[in-house]
């Protein structure tokens, strides 16, 4: 028996350690984790001024800088999600924002501002440059821009609201941990207090995903939580949205281009409205850029401005940036000074000729000149809408490559959008086609309409078309008016069909080696066109231009105009 004791010990020994161990290792499963994540790796904070931005209950990958106490956005922060109406003149380092009557400008790099030419201060530096960079005091940004933000240091973070929609909320019933991922090993973000109240993103069977009061964003134990509870913030009290009042008109546009090439043209205004039925605005295209400082030359005359109003018409003069050579949109409109320059000269030659309108026709802007064009659009407006002129923007149909003429914004501060409703084929392409099918025709209006209001759109419709020669792989045409079409038809005994894809009368014929073709524009073609005009409630019809049409296209456009 006295063998046995020593060895019976020796067991016990063992099941005791191993008891140990195994509790250690229920004890090490089932116990919470007390590291702490590093909250500069949470943020992903790669430099000391760096602020991570939690938009609205994410975290986005742009970072604000923490200057000074003053926390900055970069301008392409500012414009992605914020406001897109702040413009920097790289040119004469200025940094603007157009109101509706007046523009605020501010030196980068200073603490003053300008709105209208009257000066404040701020007690920051409004804007400044980092490197190649600007970025724009926060605090700024929000004098235009409806949002609300807190700053929390240590680390930099920041709590940004843009919209006040209801959430889900619940009080914290004992005191806790805020955890990197749910789960009692996970790294520990933040502690939270019995009675604190948190935001309840997500909710799983055992963890919650919330949002603290600092704008951490973890998981707590739903066992830590109380009841659930709708809540809807508090929005912004203390910013109002500008109004960019328009001056529209409460009937249909029908517009009418009128191509005076000089001074001489102008006589032939009674002419080309002989027999026209329904216009009530003429577009005589008279100014057009001479120069990059802003200049321009003019074939404006009041005596044709008489004559018009006389006959019941109101003029909104063209302007152009492609007439004369040599001329750089971007040169003209992205430094201030010359901008303002043409802005002046434009409003100045309005009243002394008694425009009731301006239409501007800049076309086949580059990518660079897109922000320095609707600049130009919005500093424009103002005098326009001060002085009761009517401002019209002529538009290629929508297409990807030139949302940079921000449709969006010309709908807010512009009268009227135009729609360039034609050149689906053009001089230059590669293959022969319809100048203006109906599909190209209805697509131009609708993408328009999803960003303008229907009110403020107007299709422009060509009175031309083209006649194509395809000769091997050399495709050409000319582009010739709607009496000489027809002339052409006959001539060369074309029977032409109803082609439905394209909503046109299509002929064609072979000559030789030469394979000519011709989708025509006469009634029934623009009576499709104004039917759809018709559906989508827009603001009216233009086209280009007048003489070359035949008289009973005025029948048709007449009845669309009386719908």
């Amino acid at each position: 028996m006295k063998k046995l004791i020593p060895v019976l010990i020796a067991i016990v020994l063992i099941i005791v350690v191993a008891a140990a161990g195994f509790g250690a290792k229920l004890v090490e499963k089932y116990s919470y984790s007390k590291e702490r994540a590093d909250l500069t790796e949470y943020f992903d904070l790669a430099n000391s001024d760096d602020v991570a931005v939690i938009l609205q209950d994410e975290q986005i990958e742009e970072y604000a800088k923490l200057w000074d106490g003053v926390c900055y956005f970069d301008l392409a922060t500012v414009h992605k999600y914020f406001n897109d109406r702040f413009y920097e003149d790289k040119k004469e380092g200025l940094l603007l924002y157009t109101l509706p009557d007046a523009v605020v400008s501010t030196l980068i790099g200073s603490d003053s501002v300008s709105v209208g030419g009257d000066g404040s201060g701020r007690d920051y530096v409004i804007a400044r440059y980092e490197g190649d960079t600007l970025y724009i005091a926060a605090d700024f940004v929000r004098e235009y821009t409806n949002f609300s933000y807190e700053l929390y240091t240590d680390p930099n973070h920041m709590q940004v609201y843009t919209e006040w929609n209801e959430r889900q909320t619940a009080v914290v019933s004992k005191d806790t941990q805020v955890r990197y991922q749910g789960g009692i090993k996970s790294d520990i973000l933040t502690d939270v207090s019995k009675g604190d109240k948190v935001i309840v993103l997500e909710q799983m069977e055992t963890w919650a995903k919330v949002k603290t009061q600092d704008a951490f964003i973890g998981y707590v134990e739903n066992k830590k939580l109380g009841e659930l509870t709708a809540e809807t913030p508090s929005p912004v009290t203390d910013y109002e949205e500008p109004v960019y009042e328009s001056n529209t008109r409460d009937h249909k546009i029908n517009l009418a281009w009128h191509a005076v090439a000089g001074t001489a043209g102008n006589d032939t205004l009674a002419a080309v409205m002989e027999n026209t039925k329904s216009v009530n605005v003429i577009s005589p295209t008279w100014f057009a850029l001479s120069d990059n400082q802003g200049n321009f030359t003019s074939f404006a005359s009041r005596e044709y401005v008489n004559q018009a109003h006389d006959m019941g018409l109101e003029v909104w003069a063209l302007v152009d940036n492609f007439t004369n050579e040599g001329v750089s949109v971007y040169e003209v409109l992205a430094g201030t000074s010359t901008r303002t320059y043409l802005i002046d000269g434009l409003i100045n030659a309005a009243l002394e000729y008694d425009l009731d309108g301006i239409n501007i026709d800049f076309e086949n802007i580059g990518l660079d000149a897109g922000e320095p064009f609707i600049q130009f659009i919005r500093e424009l407006s103002i005098p326009c809408r001060e002085h009761g002129i009517v401002l019209s923007v002529d538009n290629y149909v929508p297409m990807a490559h030139t949302d940079y003429y921000d449709r969006e914004e010309q709908g807010i501060v512009a009268d009227y959008v135009i729609i360039m409703g034609y050149d689906e084929h053009y001089k230059g392409s590669t293959q022969a086609g319809s100048v203006a099918s109906i599909d190209f025709v209805e697509r131009g209006i609708a993408d328009t309409v999803a960003q303008v209001p229907a009110d403020k759109v107007i299709n422009a419709i060509p009175f031309y078309t083209r006649i194509w020669e395809t000769k091997g792989t050399t495709v050409d045409s000319q582009a010739v008016g709607m009496e000489l079409a027809q002339q052409y038809i006959e001539e060369h005994d074309i029977t032409t069909r109803w082609d439905e894809e394209t909503c046109q009368n299509y002929g064609e014929y072979q000559s030789g080696d030469s394979y000519y073709q011709i989708w025509l524009e006469d009634a029934d073609s623009i009576r499709v066109k104004l039917n759809i005009m018709q559906n989508y409630g827009i603001a009216g019809v233009a086209e280009w231009k007048l003489g070359f049409e035949t008289a009973s296209i005025w029948d048709v456009i007449a009845d669309y105009m009386n719908q």
